[in-house]
């Protein structure tokens, strides 16, 4: 409907050109369509003669009567008012929003999405997790931000690749494979010759175990088998670092998390690309040497302060294998790079798109985009849980996911903007109740579901939707009415979402449809003994189910049929 109403607007803005009321010259500005804050003031307003009024050396008030008087003529279109300074005020007819009902039928599952993205590729990179133990439930934040942001930017047109990235190679996965020996040899963590900074948690024990047993894991294809040595620290680390891939693997798939494709910054070292980053920015002349360490000048593009990037000893700080990670983004021709990171990561950020600038390969200035999520406090009986024997220090995200189900998980965790702290109640995500929104919307889904079921078991002839929707002009009355302007908003909630990177935006608006369907549901009968009004009722509810059951996909939710 926003679309429209731009293109008719547009329309009227060639009229006052080809009219000379604007000079032929003047380009169309980039006016905006969008809801007012409460229908009273109409259901679409433009600011389009604020911004044509000094071209048009006028007023803004009077070049808005002027381009009101050039809009095209419209059946969508029942008033339109001036107000304020200039801004145009359209109030829509009820065929209008009967024909968005429509709309939503005909096109079904890919109702509310559109091609703006077409023939464009975005990576969306998430999680991320050092394979050093069970995934935390803020790792849970992550994987759901970012399919979800996945989701709503293929719903967008766009070729969104998914994208893992190990960081396979450091002091955590030294750590880890000490640990494991550790374990091996029959040590404990409060053992004398446990490794200084060992992973305690009890899944230690599980992989040298498994290590001993000589039990093969397979992840993306590739087998490990277990040596069966505890002094073969170099055989210890490949079989820990599969063991627990593998495992965070399972854990993500239980809530519907998948990628496109696993990257280890182990192959960049492999690879040399590591190397070939560093020559590149020394070539572009943005480093320099002092201390014995290769510094890049990362002030030259709007970092606080330069960057070490070799130190004395010869090994890169942990940015440089990220500066060569994203380049490798670029080069496999995704357009955009959006990465989902810990706020914690938050400092990184500049030296990375620093290091990206500085190589010279016309890699724009925002490449790539963060996206950060805020940490997540879990509750039960009104207390924080905090702990897990098999993690040792965290709760882990499988707990969660057994405790409140995966799609619980999955909506409380994408509720909330990711710049927001997040209070994860497992208590109400468990709770059947209309409090609980996940529970909720199902709900208004299912009941869907059921009324067409009832249709039948009341002795009525099976719902019919080209009658349904030939009855639809006769939907007057204000709660149908006002179901309909909700649903018709679905398509622009979707695209907002992929343009601001927010698809909590999604979950919001699905909770209102909801509550608008239910509202709607409890003041007006349905099951009516008239067939053309039933199922012209029944067209609305199956229009509204749509739009639910379109928007829980794009959170990775599902839509039950029976509740």
């Amino acid at each position: 409907m926003k679309a429209s109403l731009r293109a008719l607007i547009a329309q009227g803005i060639d009229a006052l050109r080809s009219a000379g009321t604007l000079p032929a010259d003047t380009a169309t500005p980039e006016f905006v369509v969008e809801r007012p804050k409460t229908r009273e003031h109409g259901d679409f307003a433009t600011n389009a003669a604020m911004l044509l009024a000094k071209a048009a050396r006028s007023n803004p008030r009077a070049i808005a009567t002027t381009l009101v008087a050039a809009l095209p003529a419209s059946e969508d279109i029942a008033k339109v008012e001036i107000a304020g300074p200039g801004f145009i005020n359209f109030h829509l007819s009820p065929g209008a929003y009967q024909r968005e009902v429509t709309t939503a039928l005909a096109q079904g599952a890919a109702y509310g999405r559109n091609d703006s993205g077409r023939g464009k590729t975005v990576g969306v990179e998430y999680v991320s997790a050092n394979p050093t133990g069970p995934l935390h439930v803020g790792h849970g934040r992550a994987g759901v931000i970012g399919d979800c942001i996945a989701r709503v930017l293929a719903a967008n047109g766009w070729d969104a690749r998914r994208e893992f990235y190990y960081n396979d190679a450091g002091v955590q996965i030294d750590n880890l494979a000490k640990s494991t020996q550790a374990r091996a040899l029959g040590l404990g963590p409060d053992s004398d010759g446990w490794p200084e900074d060992g992973y305690r948690g009890d899944y230690i024990a599980d992989v040298a175990q498994a290590y001993l047993n000589g039990d093969s894991v397979e992840v993306e294809g590739h087998v490990v088998t277990g040596a069966g040595d505890p002094q073969d620290l170099d055989a210890i680390r490949r079989f820990a670092v599969a063991y627990l891939r593998r495992e965070q693997n399972l854990d993500l798939a239980a809530f519907g998390v998948s990628f496109d494709r696993y990257f280890l910054e182990s192959s960049l070292y492999a690879d040399q690309k590591v190397e070939e980053t560093v020559r590149k920015l020394v070539a572009s002349g943005h480093t320099y040497e002092e201390g014995g360490a290769l510094w890049l000048r990362s002030t030259d593009f709007g970092d606080d302060k330069d960057r070490v990037m070799r130190k004395s000893d010869g090994t890169y700080t942990y940015f440089v294998p990220d500066v060569a990670y994203h380049l490798s983004k670029w080069q496999r021709g995704y357009e955009r790079a959006i990465t989902e990171l810990g706020a914690d990561h938050h400092g990184s950020l500049a030296r990375v798109k620093a290091g990206l600038q500085a190589l010279g390969e016309g890699i724009p200035p925002g490449y790539p985009e963060y996206v950060l999520h805020q940490m997540v406090t879990v509750m039960r009986g009104g207390e924080e849980v905090k702990l897990s024997k098999r993690a040792g220090s965290y709760l882990t995200l499988r707990d969660l996911i057994e405790e409140a189900g995966a799609d619980a998980t999955r909506w409380f965790l994408i509720a909330r903007k990711p710049d927001s702290q997040l209070t994860f109640d497992i208590d109400l995500a468990r709770e059947q109740s209309k409090d609980n929104p996940v529970f909720y919307v199902q709900y208004a889904h299912a009941r869907v579901c059921s009324l067409l079921r009832r249709v039948t078991e009341k002795g009525f002839a099976a719902y019919d939707e080209a009658s349904g929707i030939a009855g639809l002009p006769a939907l007057t009355d204000d709660g149908s009415l006002a179901l309909m302007v909700e649903l018709s908003r679905y398509p622009e909630v979707v695209e907002a979402a992929g343009a601001s990177l927010e698809p909590h935006a999604i979950a919001q608006y699905l909770r209102e449809l909801a509550y608008a369907f239910q509202a709607w549901y409890d003041g007006e009968p349905i099951l009516v003994d008239d067939a053309t009004q039933r199922n012209a009722r029944l067209a609305l509810a199956v229009a509204v189910r749509q739009a639910l059951a379109n928007g829980l996909d794009l959170l990775g939710v599902s839509a039950p049929e029976k509740m």
